[in-house]
């Protein structure tokens, strides 16, 4: 990478890439010498010397990829694919897109948000370790103050788009909804289709006497027949009988356990239905085809519908947050997928004994109205825990300065110890290397644990007296999967440094009230003044400047309209 006026942004490993490029062109050498000797097409040297061009060519184009930034924009192309560019005025800003591997790898891409609402990724950088994240960071940031200066970018916030935000798309979902749904649709059509094959198979009788052969199909025909050998399959291989002579047919595909049932020599009695081998019976074994029923099929289809509810789910919670900034997660669609399987609890016995649809009958109606109720009503319970939630204002914060602490001590500052599911997600001095994941309260000061107690083993105190409050905001792309998509995450100032605490939002709001108490408490034994009251002390009611000797008065109530008490403690 070339920092400064310009940012040029090449393959960090070039050398196994010309390599391999080496490895391309001696295989193109290799088929043409080949194909000129012997003339032929066909030839494994030939086709291996193809093959290994073609590598080389793919190969040729990650070498010779770049990506660079001017005064002018941002460019990026190879020798294989034409150069492509952005001029600065056109871009609205520059963002992190993380994309997922098949085994849940992470990786890092540049992305261009375009003046018109496009988006376009950038080749290169790519960080896939923590080990090149440094190098990505320093190109990232390179590119933005090129932006920055030459251009005019909407937001000086740094956009994280990973799966679960509003601005990773709905196209994979509602693509997989479709095709589920259209299978769905396939499966529902065969239903009376199969259910009808069943009936008239149930029903068939043995021809009569006299039958014309033509007639014979609808009815049951019988022959006798020699098995020569039998073909048992191993695995998903099929199983099959032998017939000697060939008559009346050559084999036939049964089951594997059909196939072990027989041996050869044994004489059987084949039943013919529709021209088609349905009953091969013998002294000791008997084979018969088995006949999906309509109920089976109707279950699957079911199934496939239930089954495309989810990804439905999930586009339906994306259109639901499309007024959210493009980095904000989403809502979980999990409390749908509840109502699927509770759906699927009652609808699919539902269709398997009612497959036609629900007779006039009493009882099927009743259960099919009230696994609708049901149905509808956890539907109704989804879309309220689904709904997008504003964070709460962050009014009890801790601060040394405006903040200021609330009018009482926390309740669980007098008890025993309560531990709080929460994390700081910078390592700081309290939080070493992101060991923390709960924040306990009680008797001691607030600190951050890495276990869910009881006991402050490893307990490192939180520094109240540093941190402030910026704000309160809901989980963000940058903040990593590791956060709960229902937490909050409150934006502290530790001595100028920027810090984020995350947790469930009732548990949030009494942390910043500890936090608060005891920033305040610390402050009062810095200046050697009384402390906070009790939980229910006396209350100030004069006006003053300077609180009376021994009175119960908290500090950070001074500067605006504080009064001191008339009561002393």
């Amino acid at each position: 990478m070339t920092v400064g006026q310009e940012v040029s942004v090449r393959s960090p490993r070039r050398r196994p890439l010309w390599v391999c490029v080496g490895v391309g062109a001696a295989g193109a050498v290799l088929a043409a010498g080949r194909l000129v000797y012997s003339g032929a097409f066909a030839d494994w040297w030939v086709g291996g010397g193809l093959l290994a061009a073609l590598v080389g060519v793919a190969f040729l184009h990650g070498v010779t990829l770049e990506v660079g930034a001017d005064a002018y924009g941002v460019r990026y192309g190879s020798l294989l694919r034409r150069h492509r560019s952005m001029p600065w005025d056109d871009i609205a800003d520059l963002r992190v897109h993380i994309q997922y591997g098949r085994h849940g790898e992470e990786y890092f891409r540049v992305g261009v948000l375009l003046r018109d609402g496009r988006t376009r990724r950038l080749p290169l950088p790519v960080s896939g370790s923590r080990d090149d994240r440094p190098d990505f960071d320093a190109t990232l940031d390179a590119l933005r103050a090129l932006h920055r200066r030459h251009g005019n970018p909407e937001s000086d916030h740094l956009a994280v788009i990973s799966r679960r935000t509003a601005g990773r798309g709905a196209a994979g979902p509602l693509f997989l909804c479709l095709l589920l749904l259209a299978g769905a649709g396939l499966a529902a059509w065969f239903v009376p289709v199969t259910g009808a094959a069943k009936e008239a198979w149930d029903s068939a009788v043995p021809c009569a006497a006299g039958t014309a052969s033509a007639e014979r199909g609808a009815c049951l025909t019988t022959r006798p027949a020699v098995i020569a050998r039998t073909e048992v399959g191993r695995a998903k291989q099929p199983s099959r009988l032998y017939f000697t002579d060939g008559r009346p047919v050559d084999r036939l595909t049964v089951s594997r356990e059909g196939a072990q049932g027989f041996r050869a020599g044994d004489r059987v009695e084949l039943t013919l239905w529709r021209g088609q081998v349905r009953v091969v019976a013998a002294e000791h074994h008997v084979w018969r085809e088995h006949f999906t029923s309509a109920g089976s099929v109707a279950v699957l289809a079911a199934g496939l519908a239930l089954a495309a509810g989810y990804p439905g789910a999930r586009v339906l919670v994306h259109r639901r947050g499309r007024r959210l900034p493009d980095d904000e997660v989403l809502p979980s669609a999990l409390p749908f997928a509840g109502v699927l399987v509770v759906t699927a609890l009652w609808l699919l016995p539902f269709c398997y004994v009612h497959p036609m649809g629900p007779p006039a009958s009493p009882g099927p109606l009743a259960w099919a109205a009230a696994g609708s109720l049901i149905t509808l009503g956890l539907l109704v319970l989804a879309w309220r825990a689904t709904r997008i939630r504003p964070p709460r204002a962050a009014t009890k914060a801790p601060s040394t300065g405006t903040a200021g602490a609330t009018g009482a001590v926390p309740r669980e500052a007098a008890g025993e110890d309560v531990f709080l599911a929460a994390r700081f997600l910078e390592s700081t001095d309290y939080n070493p290397n992101h060991f923390g994941t709960h924040v306990v309260l009680g008797d001691g000061p607030p600190a951050v644990v890495p276990h869910p107690g009881p006991g402050r083993f490893a307990a490192r105190p939180v520094p109240a007296h540093r941190l402030t409050v910026k704000g309160v905001r809901r989980p963000r792309g940058g903040d990593g999967d590791g956060v709960p998509r229902g937490w909050q995450v409150a934006e502290l100032d530790d001595a100028g440094e920027p810090v984020r605490l995350a947790a469930a939002p009732a548990d949030l709001t009494r942390i910043l009230h500890a936090l608060g108490a005891a920033g305040a408490a610390t402050d009062t034994g810095a200046a050697g003044l009384p402390g906070l009251p009790p939980e229910r002390g006396p209350r100030c009611t004069g006006a003053c400047r300077r609180p009376r000797p021994g009175c119960a008065c908290s500090p950070p109530r001074w500067p605006a309209g504080c009064s001191c008490c008339p009561t002393p403690r």
